[in-house]
């Protein structure tokens, strides 16, 4: 019994650490609700994701509702591992957060106010730019965006 043992414990481990794993999960849109202001997520170009060390994701309805949701939970940040928003020209994408662009446009509202829409690179927010107008934005200005909850004019 005992030659048995060691292969099944290292079997079980495996298996456990490989379940933890963290990566990118498909947002169940109008099945999930928004960890920061608990609406359903539903509008399949606007939503955003965290995925924490232990491999579970929290979902939101945008991602304005990402960056407060940090912002209100500071501990939470240390625990992510990838933090993820949906690109608009193709909402099955999740791009890593700090690589998206974004556009700000009173043409393109966002679910909770702040007009914020993720591309996957500067040329897709600059074409979207010239149909519908507004400022192109990084993560970290779209980010200062929410926090200053600037809105477009």
């Amino acid at each position: 019994m005992k030659p048995l043992f060691l292969p099944l414990t290292l079997a079980f481990f495996a298996l456990l650490f490989t379940s933890c794993e963290a990566k990118k999960q498909p947002i169940a849109y109008g099945q999930t609700n928004c960890a920061h202001c608990q609406m359903t997520v539903s509008d399949k170009r606007y939503g955003a994701e965290m995925v924490l060390k232990t491999g579970k994701a929290l979902f939101f309805d945008s991602a304005e509702c990402l960056v407060q949701y940090l912002e209100e939970n500071p501990d939470e940040k240390a625990k992510g591992k990838m933090f993820l928003v949906t690109n608009f020209d193709k909402p099955e994408d999740l791009l890593d957060a700090e690589d998206a662009i974004f556009l700000q446009s009173k043409n393109l509202p966002s679910p909770m106010g702040m007009f914020l829409t993720a591309f996957q690179n500067r040329a897709a927010a600059t074409k979207m730019q010239e149909q519908q107008g507004g400022r192109i934005l990084t993560w970290n200005e779209a980010v200062q965006a929410v926090k200053n909850n600037e809105k477009p004019q």
